[in-house]
């Protein structure tokens, strides 16, 4: 079974404070101006871009349990005053609008009033459900025995609606110290068996092989990784600044992949492409492959297995059948495997027997570009074996991957084999582009028709 998620919901407040802003952006666009458009509907679906684009660029779901009021403020004028400047320069462009100026006054008025409204009863109604039950924390804690150590860890004692929950220090230096439950070593064990979501270290006690080392253990473990600053430098570009009242912290920050707007724009085309190969292509090739399976082997035409997939969550994967029955699933398929049919041999060479996972795609579980989906036995193999492993799920299972195209297909005969393999899907999560998953896909085309090697 796939790693259980920690249990918090932080993860539905930006999606469902999104949808509400909309909701609410279109009730009020449809009380003032709706007479000032005679395509209403045309006009919406350039308002709710409009939005979503300013809101991207200006970070204003950007809100974390630290945000301070002031910063919320800011956030809403910034993207609220952006918001009605494209709703004005609509009307210029629009031969079928007419500007009425009171009409847009009170929509600019209204349109203020409520949305910082929204933001802040959102924004205090978390803060105060976490001081009344306890709930939407997060568990921290420190590498490193400092004095900076000490004062975050009164910070969170402090202001409780940061939902912060303090599980103790740990250090190699000050090891015997009374409050030190134990070595950086004790440390990893701790955040395994507990499940803790942040660690914060100190920079001041740490050394920067222990620091790429924890760094290394973080992705690992899906566990969000912080850092106290002092003098030294820090061995990655991708460092975010946050303020803890006045206290600084420095974030790893997150890929492209995981930005909102990309996650929209991804998932849209999966969706637009799956559909095209669900209608175009498997809805005349599916009956002709059951009736050849069929005819070589008794059975199911379609084969569904567990895989991890997004955060380690398990998802069903679907492909033809290629093989006879048999106990051996989760043994991946070798050269001249015998377990391979003979109309499984032509779909693997060609991989058609791939094509059901557009039925993931379309449900969500998979995506048409990213890391492949391995074997639950692989996962546990690899897992503690090679760096960043566990990087890969963070994004979706794909379809076809960086990896794939590059050769690293098939039988895993040796570890090069599968680091090879991490090293380019780690390559494609941390340098994702829509013009690269295009380049994927074509390359994938193009190794079906000349054939692969390892397709087997």
């Amino acid at each position: 079974m796939g790693a259980m998620q920690k249990g918090r919901y932080s993860k539905f407040i930006r999606p469902i404070s999104y949808l509400l802003d909309i909701l609410l952006a279109s009730v009020i666009a449809y009380v003032f101006l709706k007479t000032s458009h005679n395509n209403f509907k045309i006009y919406m679906g350039y308002q709710v871009i409009s939005w979503s684009v300013i809101a991207y660029f200006t970070g204003f779901y950007e809100v974390y349990r630290f945000t301070t009021p002031v910063e919320i403020a800011s956030k809403v004028f910034k993207q609220v005053s952006i918001f009605i400047l494209t709703v004005i320069a609509y009307f210029p462009f629009s031969e079928q609008s007419m500007f009425d100026s009171i009409k847009v006054l009170y929509f600019m008025g209204t349109i203020y009033v409520t949305i910082i409204l929204l933001k802040y009863l959102v924004f205090f109604y978390i803060k105060k459900y976490r001081l009344v039950t306890g709930n939407n924390f997060r568990t921290a804690v420190i590498a490193g025995y400092t004095q900076s150590a000490i004062n975050l860890r009164a910070l969170f004692e402090k202001r409780e609606d940061y939902g912060y929950r303090f599980m103790g220090y740990f250090s190699d230096v000050h090891k015997g110290a009374k409050e030190v439950k134990g070595g950086l070593n004790d440390l990893k064990q701790f955040t395994k068996q507990n499940k803790i979501d942040e660690i914060y270290c100190s920079l001041n006690e740490l050394s920067s092989k222990q620091l790429k080392d924890l760094v290394l253990f973080a992705n690992e473990e899906n566990t969000t990784i912080k850092f106290i600053p002092d003098s030294k430098q820090i061995f990655s570009k991708n460092l975010r600044i946050d303020y803890y009242e006045m206290f600084p912290v420095l974030s790893l920050q997150k890929t492209l992949l995981h930005a909102p707007t990309t996650k929209v724009i991804k998932r849209l085309f999966d969706i637009v492409f799956s559909l095209i190969v669900i209608l175009l292509v498997l809805s005349w090739l599916t009956p002709i492959i059951a009736i050849l399976i069929r005819l070589e082997s008794k059975g199911s035409v379609f084969f569904k297995q567990g895989r991890p997939g997004l955060d380690e969550q398990e998802f069903f994967c679907y492909k033809f059948r290629s093989m006879k029955l048999n106990q051996t699933t989760e043994k991946e398929a070798s050269k001249n495997d015998p377990r391979v049919t003979k109309i499984g041999r032509f779909m693997r060479k060609t991989s058609i027997d791939e094509l059901p996972q557009f039925f993931n795609v379309l449900k969500g579980d998979m995506s048409v570009v990213g890391p492949r989906p391995h074997l639950w036995s692989q996962n546990k193999t690899y897992a503690s074996k090679i760096n960043k492993y566990m990087v890969r799920h963070y994004v979706k299972p794909g379809v076809t991957g960086l990896a794939q195209v590059r050769g690293y297909r098939g039988e895993i005969e040796t570890d090069e084999d599968m680091i090879n393999r991490i090293r380019f899907d780690v390559y494609y999560i941390e340098n994702w582009s829509f013009i690269l998953d295009i380049k994927i896909i074509i390359q994938t085309v193009v190794n079906i028709f000349q054939g692969e090697e390892k397709a087997y």
